[in-house]
């Protein structure tokens, strides 16, 4: 009886750790990775200063993006509709633009959007990578619950119907 007990805890010790390996590999944010984001400050396009920690507090979707990239401007239109409507309950989406200044406000000019766009530059790419983006490709999507915790990310392009799945009940 004593050897099946043993058998029990080892295999159950296995299995618990098979799983936090297996979460590891799905999740591989790190608290204090994440929290390196709140320290983080942005010149904005038009001038002024995007402080990530002002954020804090009210839901997030954070989309990484750039002025070359097809399916960022792609989704641009469907996170601006998703921005007016989930901005009247408390949401907040912020892109964060990975590019160059110049490009990003020409762009901005042609195209613009209500949300709020941080300037990350070409830095924005490590960001990215420190919240999951493991390929460094963009658009790259991520939600933040009020407590400032990664609940959801996405690489590629994201939907108005996704959007509103993410962040139901933040």
């Amino acid at each position: 009886m004593k050897r099946r007990n043993l058998m029990l805890i080892v295999a159950g010790g296995a299995a618990a750790l098979a799983g936090w390996s297996w979460q590891q590999r799905r999740s591989p944010v790190l608290a204090h990775e994440a929290s390196d984001l709140w320290q983080t400050r942005f010149v904005r396009p038009e001038g002024g200063e995007l402080d990530m920690a002002s954020l804090r507090g009210r839901p997030l979707v954070l989309n990484f993006w750039g002025t070359w990239c097809p399916p960022c401007v792609k989704e641009m239109p469907e996170l601006d509709s998703f921005h007016r409507q989930w901005g009247a309950s408390g949401g907040q989406v912020v892109g964060l633009a990975v590019d160059s200044p110049g490009a990003v406000r020409e762009f901005l000019a042609k195209r613009p959007v209500s949300y709020t766009i941080g300037l990350a530059g070409f830095e924005g790419s490590e960001l990215s990578r420190k919240l999951g983006n493991t390929q460094g490709s963009l658009p790259f999507t991520v939600v933040f619950n009020r407590r400032g915790e990664l609940v959801q990310r996405k690489l590629g392009v994201i939907n108005l119907a996704e959007l509103s799945e993410w962040t139901s009940g933040l």
